[in-house]
């Protein structure tokens, strides 16, 4: 039988995968620790660790997994900028679910820029108190505005969809073109400082790479519109959040939403309601009124977390049964 450690594991991870799990008859162990070299010899005996997006595999947690017999590492997410491949020798497989709803995740990226742009959130605390005023609730219509999107994959084109859908114009940059796409959904490429000069509204829909790092930081933003609002459902070190304070109280920005925050890994997807841990950068963040935070919740839809649960069982299976696997990390 297949033994699997369950890292980083939520309530809901472990409901729907014990359903899931009736079908495949794994014996998984979860655990609520995330990996770490510190808690990686949790592994020992362990065929399989199943991990999520804020768990690290760097090459000392490598190390140890490979002395615990660990054969298999399944990511439970499409994203892999937390493990270090660079470092990694191949002696334990990786495997990933490269796409398990791009709706939910445009879909989310588009929420908030409804928030931040016609103020829902302000205008729903206010309405509680029976208060009806409309100062300080001004929006723009998004109908002919300028949209930058950054990454045309699956998610950043169903991004482009809504938006066209919104009669936006949207022009996109990404390392590899899609010049079918752009003429079936009637968006242009363009180059990142024609991006950041004429766009209205940004949003990145981007993998973290070492090329793309920080990539929205002071010079980038001083690019920008004034009063550009900037959307990050991909990963939070796209993002230098000094430079994104430092421009928000400049009034440069005209308001950020974020899903994801460059110093999550302690903070999203945990209660701390009642802690006194805090970050500083996402402290002021959270303080100023044009910016609107989500706890990495864009995937988190029904159809998504099916997708997600299915689709790593399925990348076990054809692991231990063929040796394969069509979403294995070279």
């Amino acid at each position: 039988m297949i033994k699997i450690a369950f890292f980083d594991t939520k309530e809901y991870d472990k409901k729907l995968f014990d359903e899931y799990n009736k079908k495949y008859g794994y014996e998984i162990t979860y655990l609520e620790s995330k990996l770490n070299s510190e808690t990686a010899p949790l592994a020992r005996g362990y065929d399989v660790i199943c991990i999520f997006v804020n768990d690290v595999v760097d090459e000392k947690t490598y190390n140890i997994l490979k002395e615990c017999g660990v054969k298999l590492i399944a990511l439970r997410c499409a994203g892999y900028n937390n493990v270090d491949i660079k470092h990694l020798d191949g002696s334990i497989k990786i495997v990933r679910v490269p796409a398990y709803s791009p709706y939910a995740v445009a879909e989310h990226a588009t929420a908030l820029l409804l928030d931040i742009n016609r103020k829902i959130y302000k205008a729903y605390q206010r309405t509680k108190k029976y208060n009806f005023s409309l100062n300080g609730l001004l929006g723009f219509d998004i109908n002919g505005k300028t949209v930058g999107v950054i990454g045309t994959g699956k998610i950043g084109k169903v991004f482009i969809k809504i938006m066209r859908g919104f009669g936006a114009n949207v022009i996109a940059y990404d390392v590899y073109q899609d010049t079918k796409a752009a003429k079936d959904l009637e968006f242009e490429y363009v180059d990142l400082d024609t991006l950041y000069k004429n766009s209205d509204i940004i949003s990145l829909h981007c993998p973290l790479t070492d090329d793309n790092y920080k990539m929205i930081n002071s010079d980038s933003i001083s690019k920008m519109k004034n009063g550009v609002i900037i959307l990050n459902t991909s990963r939070g070190k796209l993002i230098d959040t000094n430079s994104l304070i430092e421009k928000l109280s400049a009034g440069e920005i005209g308001g950020v939403g974020l899903d994801v925050y460059e110093d999550e890994e302690e903070f999203f997807l945990n209660d701390l309601e009642n802690s006194y841990k805090r970050d500083e950068g996402l402290s002021i963040l959270l303080s100023m009124p044009n910016v609107v935070i989500t706890s990495h919740q864009a995937f988190f839809t029904k159809e998504a977390l099916n997708k997600i649960a299915n689709d790593t069982c399925e990348n076990i299976k054809d692991i231990f049964e063929t040796g394969n696997c069509e979403n294995e990390v070279k």
